[in-house]
């Protein structure tokens, strides 16, 4: 697990992690998220493309689709 505090990362931030977790785990399958600009950015689409990741984003203003990751930032705060 890699947690990387800051008060915004941009894509290229995120992908830089998300490599580093793969070096070791390997790369998903899918990734399912919200839709902050870090994550629907074309760079953010292109290393998905990359390496094959499918990228599912929830729908606008329904952060109980991503349950899982919104009960993990409500608890790591």
């Amino acid at each position: 697990m890699l947690i990387e505090p800051a008060f915004s990362l941009p894509s290229v931030a995120v992908t830089r992690l998300l490599d580093q977790v793969a070096e070791l785990r390997g790369y998903p399958e899918i990734i399912r998220s919200d839709n902050g600009p870090e994550l629907v950015s074309s760079d953010f689409k292109k290393w998905a493309e990359q390496h094959n990741i499918l990228l599912y984003h929830i729908q606008p203003g329904k952060p109980a689709q991503n349950g899982f990751i919104e009960r993990f930032n409500r608890t790591y705060r």
